[in-house]
């Protein structure tokens, strides 16, 4: 996985603030790999923040803007005419068109299912859950990751074991991985 691969980041990875946190400063310079969404992407992060993890609108709205002015190059745009094409769960068939759009290579979802291999193989575009992407990241640069966990809990002012106690909720599997790393 190289810094410079392309990765469709699905909107639950993106709506819960411990993972997205996680993604995004993974993405952050010096780059792990690229993320990339569409406006429909954010468009389902901030119905998802609203309506299932109570976040305020005002709060949803300034995710939105902090995110897209970090990530200027991360919005997609000019897929919709390939949705039709996609074969995948009809609901995740935007981000299939998405990621083929750019030619991405692994989309990361929690909703693995939704995308069924047969339907990104003619693609060339792999799913993975984001414990398993997160696990290769960190077998690829541990010591990159591990710095990213520490950065999130001084910006936090968290003990790097209580973001691993965090992100175990979403991504258990991960967070174990990175704890027997770190001893």
């Amino acid at each position: 996985m190289p810094a410079e691969s392309l990765v469709v980041l699905d909107a639950c990875v993106l709506a819960p603030f411990s993972t997205c946190d996680l993604f995004l400063r993974l993405a952050e310079e010096p780059r792990l790999y690229l993320p990339r969404w569409s406006a429909q992407i954010l468009d389902e992060v901030r119905r998802t923040q609203i309506g299932k993890l109570g976040w305020p609108e005002r709060l949803a709205d300034y995710w939105r803007q902090q995110v897209t002015a970090s990530f200027p190059e991360a919005l997609i745009t000019g897929h919709e005419f390939l949705v039709a094409q996609c074969h995948n769960r009809e609901e995740d068939r935007h981000v299939l068109a998405a990621a083929i759009k750019i030619q991405a290579g692994t989309i990361i979802t929690f909703n693995v299912r939704h995308f069924a291999a047969k339907a990104l193989a003619p693609h060339a575009i792999v799913a993975h859950h984001p414990a398993d992407y997160l696990c290769a990241l960190c077998d690829e640069d541990p010591a990159a990751v591990v710095s990213r966990v520490r950065d999130i809990a001084a910006r936090r002012d968290l003990a790097p074991v209580e973001v691993l106690r965090r992100l175990g909720g979403p991504i258990p599997r991960f967070a174990r991985h990175l704890a027997a790393l770190q001893g």
